[in-house]
C-alpha cells in the first residue's frame, strides 16, 4: 500500500462484482512470500478460477470472455 494500479484495476471490474468473487491478497505479508517472489515487479495481478488470468492492468476484453465461459460451463 499505496497501490494506484491496484485502485484503478478494482474501479474497472466494479460493474462486474455481482458475477465474480474479488480475493485481495497483500504480497507483502510474511505468509504471502511466495506470490511477492513470483509477482514483486508485476502488480496487480489476475488470476481467475485459480489460473492467472492478466497482470498490470485489466484487459476486460480477456477478462469478459473469460469470465462468460465460466460462466457457461456452470449453467
Amino acid at each position: 500500500k499505496p497501490c494506484p494500479l491496484c485502485d484503478d484495476a478494482k474501479e474497472v471490474l466494479e460493474p462486474y462484482k455481482r458475477r465474480f468473487i474479488l480475493q485481495e491478497v497483500d504480497i507483502t505479508l510474511p505468509e504471502n512470500s511466495a506470490w511477492y517472489d513470483k509477482y514483486k515487479y508485476d502488480i496487480p495481478v489476475f488470476h481467475l478460477n485459480g489460473k492467472f488470468l492478466m497482470k498490470h492492468r485489466v484487459d476486460i476484453q480477456k477478462f469478459e470472455d473469460q469470465l462468460m465461459k465460466l460462466e457457461l460451463q456452470n449453467d
